[in-house]
């Protein structure tokens, strides 16, 4: 019997890289957890816990304001998009599509004296006269958009704003929509690790 003890023992070793792995992957799950809870502060031993994302939201809120507005969303970007060929080109054959519907569905009841008048050349002429026009007039017209919305938008604040009144439960739903992967997979890796050590810890112990 005394013999059979230490065997018994040995192949008890063998558990533990289970349990280790058990312990990884329960270490990491629970970090992960704690990323989003608790949702409010509270107290345990005198040590104040509470969730990092919870407890760091307006930073986070000031930092996405910055890098919105500074390196994601730029109005300058916006300026060149509004006044390039392909932009304009865009908008001049919405106007042209707009002005022939109006010159054949709407013209003759507006001014009904002006069929007497006015032939299909004469209708082209017009026709081609006021997208010519009009279209000169885009760049401009995107010039002024983007001067209101420098005056009236302040984009850093409105993402900080936005970001700070996402309750912590919209917070979570995001960061988890993005990231679901990853934290699984520290999850999971916590788990090998700990299955190595605990390998490790029977290569030893067997060998003692």
């Amino acid at each position: 019997m005394p013999e059979a003890e230490p065997q018994i023992f040995k192949w008890t070793w063998c558990l533990l890289p289970v349990i280790a792995a058990v312990i990884g992957w329960g270490t990491n799950y629970l970090a992960v957890r704690m990323l989003f809870h608790p949702r409010e502060e509270i107290r345990i031993l005198g040590l104040r816990i509470q969730g990092v994302f919870p407890k760091r939201q307006q930073a986070l809120a000031e930092k996405l304001g910055q890098l919105v507005a500074r390196e994601l969303f730029s109005m300058e970007d916006v300026r060149r998009h509004l006044q390039g060929d392909e932009f304009v080109a865009h908008v001049t054959k919405v106007i042209e599509g707009k002005v022939d519907e109006f010159l054949k569905n709407n013209l003759m009841e507006a001014i009904p004296m002006a069929a007497m008048f006015l032939g299909s050349d004469m209708v082209e002429k017009i026709k081609y006269s006021l997208v010519n026009c009009l279209a000169k007039a885009v760049p401009e017209l995107g010039e002024m958009f983007i001067s209101h919305l420098e005056k009236n938008m302040n984009v850093e604040k409105l993402v900080r704003d936005k970001v700070s009144a996402f309750s912590s439960d919209k917070l979570e739903e995001i960061l988890l929509g993005i990231m679901r992967r990853e934290f699984r997979f520290i999850e999971g890796v916590g788990a090998i690790l700990g299955f190595l050590i605990g390998l490790v810890q029977v290569g030893m112990l067997w060998i003692l």
